[in-house]
């Protein structure tokens, strides 16, 4: 809430609290509070450890110090904790089944640590590469885990070579944005086109029911991947709304979220410990997800201000939307 909060005042619109402190913190919190807590959350439940929820303990911990006006400082070091955590659980998972799935998740765990500690002393712009790399390497982890009958035997060395490319990009955007970030978009592009060919979503979006909601969400949100990655290579460091749109809202937004509601039906019960049943509401925020970030874009391209806005605000309610629905599935069920 109060990362979308922050989104509403990057935006220049109403918002519920019109702190530009917060719009500061937009991506942070959403990142690091509201993805890394929500994903931490999911691997600490497999590692059946308490211990291993001090990490979404710490990240979520972070994120309300950071909203709620305590020192910058604090925020900023509950975060790094938690990421460390993060990091921590991940090895630890990588102990108990040391395979190469595993160690690229605790790569993208490693990099949202690292990005944690360098906004100490960086700026937010500077550390957005190394989140892109987190959560890009996280995600492709986990498609090539969900499906690894259908991937085939290559999709675990293809993971590796593609999760190295990503980190070097991530690495070199801290010293060099401009050759960086185009081996980071090199990168996603591969990732994307992996995903799009192997992946199970070509296969499934002719289905029903839950089968081709899931297929629909995946194959969105790896053209809104191919696209960040695209525009990275071309441009290297955006030096655009229109460019920063593309490469930073779509892969958080885009491909990012349009994840999270992917795999809701399938992750969210072994989190929550209670079924999350499909129902087809759930079409409603995943086209709101994606036609307000196309809105968004266009908005940019046209240099239409109205677009812009109006596309962020549906981002937003897209959301919330999401959140309502799910929640309003879990407990009827």
């Amino acid at each position: 809430m109060a990362g979308l909060n922050a989104g509403l005042v990057r935006l220049g619109v109403w918002a519920p609290v019109a702190s530009e402190r917060v719009g500061d913190l937009h991506g942070p919190v959403m990142v690091l509070g509201f993805l890394g807590t929500l994903i931490s959350l999911e691997r600490a439940q497999a590692l059946r450890n308490p211990l291993a929820h001090l990490a979404p303990a710490l990240l979520g911990a972070g994120a309300l110090a950071l909203v709620g006006g305590a020192p910058l400082l604090l925020g900023q070091l509950l975060l790094f904790d938690g990421a460390i955590a993060f990091t921590v659980v991940l090895v630890a998972l990588w102990v108990r089944a040391p395979l190469p799935l595993v160690a690229a998740q605790a790569l993208g765990a490693f990099f949202a640590a690292l990005a944690a500690g360098l906004w100490i002393r960086l700026d937010v712009a500077t550390i957005l590469p190394l989140l892109a790399v987190f959560l890009i390497i996280t995600i492709a982890a986990e498609r090539a885990e969900l499906a690894q009958l259908t991937m085939g035997a290559r999709a675990i060395p293809t993971l590796m070579v593609m999760a190295c490319v990503l980190a070097v990009g991530g690495m070199i955007s801290i010293f060099s944005p401009a050759i960086g970030l185009r081996v980071l978009g090199l990168g996603a592009v591969l990732v994307a086109v992996w995903l799009l060919r192997d992946d199970v979503g070509a296969r499934m979006i002719r289905a029903s029911g839950l089968r081709r909601y899931n297929a629909a969400a995946l194959l969105a949100g790896n053209v809104w991947l191919a696209v960040a990655g695209m525009v990275w290579l071309i441009v290297g460091q955006p030096v655009n709304r229109g460019a920063y749109d593309m490469t930073i809202h779509g892969t958080f937004l885009g491909f990012g979220i349009s994840m999270v509601m992917a795999h809701a039906p399938i992750i969210f019960p072994a989190v929550i410990g209670r079924p999350l049943p499909y129902t087809r509401a759930l079409w409603v925020p995943l086209v709101a997800l994606h036609a307000g970030l196309a809105l968004r874009i266009a908005g940019d391209l046209a240099d239409v201000e109205l677009l812009w806005r109006t596309g962020g605000i549906v981002n937003v309610a897209s959301i919330l939307l999401f959140v309502g629905v799910a929640a309003h599935s879990a407990v009827r069920s």
